[in-house]
């Protein structure tokens, strides 16, 4: 087991909540012999800071990469910040009214919809055991906006991918896709995380299932995918561990060296 210190990210859903969004008590137990073997440990997360509220509590962890990597917050205080430009937002919101595909605006406080209801956001939300946000077209308008979600399926996409190239486009459920500023991800957060705090890139490990994980994964010095991961995720990890609810942050600490 290593004693230098090291910095470990994880991603949140698939990674360290299972499939049922709950928190496996051998992920928990892993997570805080990290933080008391003297580790630095943080979030590397799509989600919005006004839902890790819980997790935060129960992992006693206040620092995070929100948004895929455009709001860093360091024992709470926010250290990077990268909106998506109002005008560009604006124009995806018009184009959006056109196609009659729906947009979630989230900041770090809330999130709200372009449309009063609809049934892919019920669904993509509801995947991540929240309501139907708020109806509230104009949200965007008087807020850094740091990312949306748009619900289009995988056939709908291309549109948006060749009419939008100031934005990046990352599908994380069958109806719905992140929407990020150009150049956001993971990986840039993660940027301004260890370059604060002075980590090489050698001495960062970063957990993680998903399309929005594979800038992170082509950053850090260790890379480890769930065994939930999509193959594309796991050729890209440098380690690939066990199902979220097989132990899998547990068996993949122990994997890399961390932990015992």
């Amino acid at each position: 087991m290593t004693t230098t210190k090291r910095m470990i990210f994880f991603d949140i859903d698939g990674t360290l909540l299972d499939h049922h969004k709950q928190l496996p008590a051998s992920a928990k137990e892993a997570v805080l012999a990290l933080k008391d073997a003297g580790h630095e440990v943080a979030f590397a997360t799509g989600r919005s800071p006004f839902m890790l509220k819980a997790l935060q509590d129960e992992l006693d962890i206040h620092s995070f990469v929100c948004f895929n990597g455009q709001y860093v917050m360091l024992d709470n205080k926010v250290i990077y910040q990268h909106p998506i430009p109002s005008d560009v937002l604006r124009s995806l919101s018009a184009h959006t009214l056109q196609t009659g595909h729906p947009l979630v605006y989230l900041d770090h406080e809330a999130m709200r919809s372009s449309t009063p209801f609809h049934a892919r956001i019920e669904a993509g939300i509801g995947s991540l055991q929240y309501k139907h946000p708020a109806y509230d077209p104009e949200y965007y308008k008087e807020r850094h906006i740091y990312q949306s979600m748009l619900f289009c399926t995988e056939e709908e996409e291309l549109e948006y991918r060749q009419r939008f190239p100031q934005l990046e486009f990352v599908r994380w459920h069958p109806a719905a896709m992140d929407v990020l500023p150009s150049g956001g991800s993971k990986a840039q957060g993660i940027k301004r995380y260890i370059e604060h705090l002075g980590f090489a890139k050698e001495d960062v490990y970063a957990f993680g299932d998903n399309l929005n994980d594979l800038e992170m994964f082509c950053y850090v010095g260790h890379s480890v995918a769930m065994g939930n991961s999509p193959d594309s995720v796991k050729d890209a990890a440098r380690y690939i561990t066990k199902d979220v609810s097989q132990d899998g942050i547990a068996h993949g600490l122990k994997l890399v060296g961390l932990l015992q």
